[in-house]
């Protein structure tokens, strides 16, 4: 699990974006078969659930360390000035 949340933290916000997209999309096929019966593995769903909140996990991770140099920046340009 590791090595996966490596290869996590080492993409960029739009692929990471663009792979939440797609395991929403997977997580919604993965309903559908749930609800016809079809699904050969029921733990798939929560696997994926998962995934997503890890991603998610880190986009956030991402934009309050953003926040917080956007912060600091607009910080020591106002002591600067003054």
């Amino acid at each position: 699990m590791k090595a996966k949340l490596k290869e996590l933290r080492d993409k960029k916000v739009e692929d990471l974006r663009r792979e939440v997209i797609e395991k929403q999309k997977h997580l919604f096929d993965l309903r559908s078969q749930a609800v016809t019966e079809k699904l050969e593995d029921p733990t798939q769903i929560g696997k994926t659930r998962k995934e997503i909140a890890r991603i998610k996990t880190l986009l956030r991770e991402r934009e309050i360390a953003e926040a917080k140099t956007a912060q600091a920046a607009a910080a020591t340009t106002t002591t600067t000035t003054k």
